[in-house]
């Protein structure tokens, strides 16, 4: 039976747009297609991880050290009590203060009374409300005084230098502890001039963890505007994300800055496999069959894709669970040799 033109169009026109759903359907496994994407493309350079914050602690007031609770390389958290100073003539002060304040205080309400039944020139009243202003601000520097006595932790960190000890005698701006925070760090890195501008432009880096131990997004990027004379290279510190990441001041790392966009081959990394010292992925041809071909990737991009250097071009479909995909290629393998 002749079958007439126009029906053997629609059965073109169908198997166009249905074959690929249904060889997606006959997939024995979950693919992804390997696809050309635009990817920033970085320069990778040293760095060193210091703190932002470092601040020596000063003495706000004079008297003998009693009490020092931490010393160098301690943890100590924000608010707590580092050393004590003795404190009795700021008890001392702080009791006259309050007396000074109470008694005039009493007289201000004396001579308020008095002036409100206008027995009393208005000079009056004004002098003993500007003494009691007086007394007020002596009882607020007393009591500020006497709380100096206790020196607390501006923030959390670790003790580097220890200045001072029990038995000395502080005076006013005298050093007592220096700390660094461990909360806020940042990477500093020497970038080359021929990258500098670039870096500028971007303004968008990532730090490598010291030990494979992955990365962290940069944060704000200060650039020193001037280059050094001797290595003609610029200064950049990478703020790290606030927290702690298990990397301190002075250890070693890598900083990625982005200095354009480029396009890059990728994958899922799952589709990845690591086998001795050959890498892979299992790919399925158009005609259904599994194949085991070795790769050569680059860098992860955004977590979960990583860069094909050779072995796949863009379109192949790879498999995303390679424990099956290889069950699959033996099934077939042992079928072909029975």
């Amino acid at each position: 039976m002749r079958i007439p033109p126009f029906r053997i169009g629609l059965l073109v026109a169908f198997l166009l747009v249905a074959g690929p759903l249904l060889a997606a359907q006959a997939a024995p496994f979950p693919v992804a297609e390997a696809t050309y994407q635009t990817v920033d493309q970085e320069e990778v350079f040293d760095g060193v991880i210091e703190a932002i914050h470092r601040a020596t602690v000063s003495a706000q007031t004079s008297g003998r050290v009693v009490e020092i609770n931490f010393d160098v390389d301690d943890y100590v958290s924000k608010g707590d009590v580092i050393l004590r100073i003795r404190d009795t003539e700021q008890k001392a002060a702080l009791a006259a203060a309050q007396a000074r304040f109470e008694e005039a205080q009493a007289e201000f309400n004396r001579i308020k009374e008095v002036y409100r039944k206008k027995l009393v020139a208005k000079s009056a009243f004004d002098k003993a409300q500007a003494a009691l202003k007086s007394a007020r601000a002596s009882l607020d520097q007393a009591r500020e005084q006497l709380e100096h006595t206790v020196v607390r932790a501006p923030y959390s960190g670790i003790v580097v230098a220890r200045h001072i000890e029990v038995g000395e005698t502080a005076q006013p701006g005298q050093p007592l502890m220096t700390g660094i925070s461990l909360e806020q760090l940042r990477a500093t890195s020497n970038v080359p001039q021929r990258d500098i501008a670039a870096v500028r432009q971007m303004q968008k880096a990532r730090v490598l963890l010291p030990g494979d131990r992955g990365q962290l997004p940069g944060g704000k990027l200060t650039i020193s505007p001037y280059a050094d004379p001797e290595s003609h290279t610029f200064n950049v510190r990478v703020d790290l994300p606030p927290g702690q990441h298990g990397v301190y001041p002075g250890m070693f790392t890598k900083v990625a800055f982005v200095v354009g966009q480029t396009r890059r081959l990728l994958v899922p990394a799952a589709a990845v496999v690591n086998r001795s010292e050959v890498t892979a992925v299992y790919v399925l041809s158009p005609q259904g069959r599994v194949e085991f071909r070795q790769v050569r990737t680059g860098a992860m991009r955004g977590g979960d894709r990583v860069e094909v250097l050779a072995g796949l071009d863009a379109g192949d479909e790879v498999a995303l669970d390679p424990i099956q995909a290889g069950g699959c290629l033996q099934e077939t393998r042992a079928g072909e040799g029975s």
